[in-house]
């Protein structure tokens, strides 16, 4: 039971010293995710309260199927990126079609999670690399902060990749509207400027640098508070300043998804990609999280937290969420023990939603907007770039495709890209495996490539070491590889492949093998093996390879080396 439900494993020791803690850090992490659920609905093109509806179910859910103890779910922005894409090219956004599309969007990619957690499919995740992830949510986050723009500046624009938001953005600047563009710009530089100095200020006046870090993180609840009271003061609504209007107070609405088989069809790509990156985001925060306090998360368990999260989510009139990272990092830091801080600030948005969604109806667009453009210029990552490109030119090519196809054609074609370009990168790595003759360090059992030290050699022995796993895109290389050493080496007798790094040996892989050792018989060659794994020994021994080897398995190369060697020979790099 405690695998299924993990809030078995921490429900029996809690205490109220822990309650305390969950307490505080809710209510902290609650004036934060107000103002970020609804600047991210707004970015998915859907009613504020969709974003507050989606802050309640969620948190609940995964507060009894999560592992991590600070995970804080919800609405995020790259996430809100992909559900726009992929609802705004079946329905209009802000239209009834387009609420129940994201609805339905919302429950496919809840169910593919939780099933994919059921299957113990937390694997599919890695197929993404992280220069390619990385790649992806600096894209986002460009094409999010130019989105954005239209709203500080009152002026309507529309597109999902950047030169069409760019090109729109130009063809309605005329209609600038002054109002929107002064309380745009306004919020924007005051929250880059808390971001940036009010913290160090803070903790030269004195303050402690947890305190200070605390008040830090409340400047969008203050730009929310201000701007809102000038809005409505001023009727600044009668100027032309859009507002976010009334939200409808009550109890999320239950909802169920539509059972339309065509638009399944339309949604199930969106779906999975917006599954994938939300688990991948997800669970780089947990762990990062858990890591911290020595604690652990079971990937395929996340999933199915994230799963219930989503179909919470969807049943209640919800958007698609993940675990986000600055609020996850703001209830680890505010002392959050247990995932019951996220089902109490789940309290905290429904009190809200209940009693205090008036006080919201002359928020400014703009000062969500500004919310959002701080928050996601926090996400592109010129450091990763720089670093990939150094240590990585192929890793660096795939980062810049995936950069510059999601800005081009939008975000579902930039993660597309990014997933094929990862699979063909490691295809292309694991097809050409890097393989070494080796040679025996002088006294010690120890075997090194001979081209990199000064080691000892037998002209009738070739100690080959491959340092990858065998299967069907390397398998040819292999076959490639030991045919062109034996014509270099005239004089070979005896050919030992050290299998140390070999973890896997496929049908394909077997077939070469075969076909290897067929064609050095012919030669008047044996083919010998040394340090098999167990695990790869007990398939080999499942067909004839090991009665049709015309040489010896041996344990140790060292083994090998002494049983087959007559001279040595110094050779030098």
């Amino acid at each position: 039971m405690r695998k299924y439900f993990p809030f078995l494993e921490w429900l029996p020791s809690y205490r109220l010293t822990t309650l305390n803690q969950d307490i505080l850090a809710a209510v902290i992490v609650t004036v934060m995710l107000i103002p970020q659920s609804l600047a991210y609905a707004m970015l998915a093109g859907l009613p504020p309260e969709v974003g507050l509806y989606a802050s309640i179910a969620p948190l609940v859910l995964y507060a009894v199927f999560g592992t991590s103890r600070t995970l804080s779910v919800g609405p995020v922005a790259v996430i809100a990126l992909m559900t726009a894409a992929a609802a705004g090219a079946i329905a209009a956004p802000g239209s009834a079609e387009y609420l129940s599309t994201v609805i339905l969007l919302t429950f496919i990619s809840g169910l593919m999670l939780t099933l994919m957690g059921l299957f113990r499919l937390g694997f599919l995740a890695n197929f993404l690399s992280h220069p390619v992830i990385s790649g992806f949510i600096t894209a986002s986050a460009v094409i999010i902060a130019f989105s954005q723009l239209k709203h500080l500046l009152g002026i309507a624009a529309s597109g999902h990749s950047l030169p069409e938001l760019l090109a729109d953005l130009a063809r309605n600047l005329p209609n600038l509207n002054l109002t929107t563009l002064m309380i745009g710009a306004g919020t924007l530089l005051f929250l880059y400027g808390a971001r940036r100095w009010l913290v160090p200020l803070l903790q030269r006046l004195g303050l402690s640098k947890g305190l200070a870090g605390g008040l830090g993180r409340l400047a969008p609840i203050l730009a929310v508070v201000v701007t809102t009271w000038i809005a409505a003061a001023f009727d600044l609504a009668a100027t032309g300043l859009a507002v976010v209007g009334d939200i409808p107070a009550g109890l999320p609405p239950l909802t169920l998804p539509s059972g339309d088989a065509s638009l399944w069809q339309q949604l199930w790509v969106g779906a999975l990609l917006i599954s994938i990156v939300g688990f991948v985001e997800s669970v780089s925060v947990g762990q990062t999280l858990a890591a911290k306090r020595r604690e652990r998360i079971d990937p395929d368990q996340e999933l199915v937290g994230l799963g219930c999260a989503n179909l919470g989510s969807a049943l209640s009139a919800g958007m698609p969420v993940t675990g986000g990272f600055s609020r996850s990092v703001v209830n680890f830091d505010a002392g959050a023990r247990t995932p019951a801080a996220g089902a109490f600030t789940a309290v905290g948005i429904l009190v809200v939603i209940l009693w205090f969604t008036p006080l919201l109806a002359t928020l400014p667009i703009a000062t969500l907007a500004a919310t959002i453009i701080i928050a996601v210029l926090s996400l592109v990552d010129l450091h990763a770039i720089n670093h990939t490109w150094r240590y990585s030119k192929a890793d660096f090519s795939a980062m810049l495709a995936t950069i510059v196809i999601t800005l081009l054609q939008g975000v579902e074609a930039g993660i597309l890209a990014g997933v094929g370009l990862s699979l063909a990168l490691h295809l292309y790595r694991t097809s050409r495996p890097h393989s070494a003759v080796v040679g025996r360090l002088s006294g010690t059992e120890h075997f090194r490539n001979v081209e990199r030290h000064q080691v000892e050699t037998d002209p009738h022995l070739l100690l080959l070491r491959v340092d990858e796993s065998l299967y069907f895109p390397n398998a040819r290389y292999l076959e490639d590889r030991v045919l062109e050493l034996v014509s270099q080496h005239p004089q070979m007798q005896h050919l030992v492949l050290s299998c140390q790094a070999i973890n896997h040996i496929d049908a394909s892989a077997l077939d070469s093998l075969e076909s290897i050792n067929q064609r050095l018989k012919d030669a008047g060659i044996q083919l010998h093996l040394a340090e098999v794994k167990g695990p790869v020994m007990d398939r080999l021994q499942l067909v004839e390879f090991p009665a049709q080897l015309n040489g010896r398995v041996f344990m140790s190369t060292y083994e090998a080396w002494q049983a087959l060697a007559r001279t040595t020979e110094p050779a030098t790099a």
